[in-house]
């Protein structure tokens, strides 16, 4: 699925991707202030009407999130922890969606030509037609992204409006949010305006106030400013998120070496065939013996 004006950097449809590899456009980001957020889901209603998903069926747990996680047709989901931090009560909501990473695991793990690309602007995009349905791409995302659908036997997530931000306009849910919560522009701009909101938040006295953009994964597409910065996980947010290991190792060396198993295979063949020729039938088989008389 091509987009206009989008060039592909990155691709599951080789070892080492497809494109130029370079970025010729500066990346884009999305900004999520979670100390400003009411929870008020409209950036949720806003994603479920542009991408034209179905509705989805809530379920009730005794909190206000509209589902326990993302599914195959929910891809942006605001939730909603109940904690107690320093001996205080804290109420922390988080918008859970894909982070866009510049070193996306997703795109390792996937074997299928093409069903996950990057863009030259950082979006990470998976593209259903190619999409074999294998669920590797589970396996490489350190945030627990991807999910699968049991209907169309398609991966799914966020595509951060891939289709809107490529001819200038904000996602979706950035149109939608009421508060100023969420932004959107070059990641250089998004980073400068995480950080003063963090220099404002640990003002206000909250020492460890960050700007969420692990490097394990090479950054992401999606930064989070975080009022509790050194405990992540009271977010949802992995402390110091990498893709596994074992995706890397598959990848790198696993791989690789398949291949070369099958070319080694391919010009023994050749050589065999080239060296001794086909195998011809002998001149004078041997006669079948008589049938037995009944």
């Amino acid at each position: 699925m091509a987009i206009p004006g989008l060039e592909v950097i990155q691709s599951s449809a080789s070892l080492r991707g497809t494109g130029s590899g370079q970025r010729t456009m500066p990346n884009v980001a999305k900004l999520i202030d979670t100390s400003t957020c009411i929870g008020c889901k409209a950036c949720e209603v806003a994603c479920q009407e542009w991408n034209d998903l179905p509705n989805a069926k809530t379920v009730q747990q005794g909190s206000y999130q509209t589902l326990p996680t993302l599914n195959a047709n929910f891809w942006n989901l605001i939730k909603f922890t109940e904690t107690e931090v320093d001996g205080n009560f804290s109420w922390l909501m988080r918008k859970d969606q894909c982070m866009h990473c510049a070193d996306p695991g997703c795109l390792k793990a996937c074997p299928a030509p093409g069903a996950i690309v990057q863009y030259s602007n950082g979006i990470v995009d998976v593209n259903p037609d190619l999409c074999i349905g294998c669920r590797l791409c589970e396996t490489g995302c350190p945030f627990d992204v991807p999910r699968f659908s049991e209907k169309t036997g398609k991966m799914s997530k966020c595509t951060l409006c891939v289709d809107r931000t490529t001819v200038g306009l904000e996602p979706a849910c950035v149109k939608a949010c009421p508060t100023g919560c969420l932004h959107f522009g070059t990641k250089a701009n998004m980073i400068e305006l995480g950080n003063e909101r963090v220099k404002q938040l640990k003002a206000d006295g909250y020492a460890a106030a960050t700007l969420y953009d692990p490097p394990g994964v090479g950054g992401t597409g999606v930064l989070t400013v975080l009022k509790y910065g050194d405990k992540p996980e009271l977010y949802g947010l992995p402390k110091d998120p990498t893709v596994p290991k074992s995706v890397r190792f598959v990848k790198s060396y696993l791989r690789p070496l398949g291949l070369l198993g099958i070319g080694v295979v391919v010009v023994g063949l050749v050589g065999h065939y080239l060296k001794f020729g086909p195998r011809a039938p002998p001149k004078n088989p041997p006669s079948s013996p008589p049938p037995p008389v009944a």
